[in-house]
């Protein structure tokens, strides 16, 4: 069986999972050839744990190090790449992979603001030959699966309204205090829009179409003592007239993940591993002008929806990603869809700064300079300029 030759850019909590998996038998069509990290000493430990791994299945053979993830790139040594280093560094990379031919998988965020993810997804665009996927994993989840093919069969009419509290994201802090980068506009871009709420912003956009207009309330270090959101309200318009709330902090406890989207037809509900819809007998547009007396409501029937088995997650995806590759079959993400879930995010914290609602499409230079603003005030000092500028350093560093 074909193999294809894979490294890994940045082995953090993320990266080092994406060694895992190519070294444990999870993802057999990969062959885990180099990782880099910016650490040495980490690059080394995470390289000794998977050519253990290794050889407890009979595969003794030597993983190669680096510390400059272009150096990498360019060494010859693998056909395929995973980019998991901090936000600002995801679009840096993934654009020298596929200028060099290489194909990439990027874990969320796209990046940290559109102007240089848009940049990334021209480069994308020109080389349809290099296969770019985005590490979103959600999708792989027979819930949202299942409420995706219900919504665009049609089967309920028009979206009417999406609401989305998603608050189990908890986190003490213990957490924000253990790394210099962390909950920092020069180190992350932002706080749980940035890195805790990623997937759900895609789900969102993914299930239920992009908003054209944001408004949102966004509270910067509200439960903890750091400089980025931890408490977001959301307010959404859609172009049909569909509103929307999107609900996220990390500091309840307990938290809450519920997904109601109701449509003309019905109404669908995922909340704590269960699926339910409710499907109306008539569509409500329909029965308002048919009601025999004036407390009449449609009747409904309510269907147990919910699908057997769980999400491959991360598995699934470069599983995806492999079979693409040496099968032509679907991604489970295309890279280029990463912009979308940003776009939002992008477009509340633009409502946030400037204290009104947001169109899309919003103006991105003014997204970047306002951003830059806060990066210039930001606790964490060290390769600002790097970080944000420069879109041609060999960071390597991970999440």
């Amino acid at each position: 069986m074909r193999k294809i030759k894979i490294g890994v850019i940045g082995v953090g909590n993320m990266g080092s999972g994406h060694a895992r998996m190519f070294t444990s038998g999870e993802c057999p069509e990969f062959e885990l050839i180099a990782i880099c990290d910016i650490k040495p000493e980490r690059a080394e430990q995470v390289a000794k744990e998977c050519e253990k791994r290794l050889a407890e299945k009979g595969e003794e053979r030597k993983i190669a190090r680096f510390t400059d993830a272009i150096e990498m790139l360019d060494s010859g040594l693998i056909e395929a790449v995973t980019v998991a280093t901090p936000h600002y560094d995801h679009p840096t990379y993934v654009i020298a992979a596929i200028e060099r031919g290489i194909h990439v998988v990027s874990e969320k965020p796209a990046g940290v603001y559109t102007k240089a993810v848009r940049e990334m997804n021209a480069v994308a665009d020109a080389h349809p030959e290099v296969c770019f996927a985005m590490m979103f994993n959600q999708r792989t989840d027979p819930l949202y699966i299942k409420m995706k093919e219900i919504l665009d069969s049609g089967e309920l009419g028009r979206m009417k309204r999406v609401n989305w509290i998603i608050t189990n994201w908890y986190r003490p802090q213990k957490y924000y205090d253990s790394g210099a980068w962390r909950a920092t506009w020069s180190g992350e871009g932002g706080g749980v829009l940035l890195n805790q709420c990623p997937h759900q912003l895609d789900l969102w956009q993914w299930l239920c179409g992009m908003p054209v207009k944001i408004d949102a309330h966004l509270h910067y270090g509200k439960w903890h003592d750091i400089e980025v959101e931890d408490d977001v309200t959301a307010y959404a318009e859609y172009e049909n007239g569909a509103t929307g709330v999107f609900i996220t902090s990390t500091g309840d406890a307990p938290g809450s993940n519920r997904l109601e989207i109701l449509c003309d037809g019905g109404k669908l509900l995922c909340e704590n591993g269960r699926l339910i819809m409710w499907k109306n007998e008539m569509f409500e547009s329909e029965f308002t002008n048919q009601a025999p007396h004036s407390f009449a409501a449609p009747k409904n029937e309510r269907i147990d929806l919910t699908p057997e088995g769980g999400a491959p997650q991360h598995v699934g995806v470069f599983n995806a990603f492999a079979a693409h590759l040496l099968r032509g079959e679907p991604l489970i993400a295309k890279g280029q869809e990463g912009i979308n879930g940003l776009t939002i995010s992008n477009a509340m914290h633009l409502s946030s700064w400037t204290g009104k609602p947001v169109e899309l499409p919003f103006d991105e230079e003014l997204f970047y300079e306002e951003l830059k603003k806060r990066i210039a005030t930001s606790r964490r000092k060290e390769n600002v300029t790097e970080t944000v500028a420069d879109t041609s350093g060999s960071y390597g560093g991970a999440k």
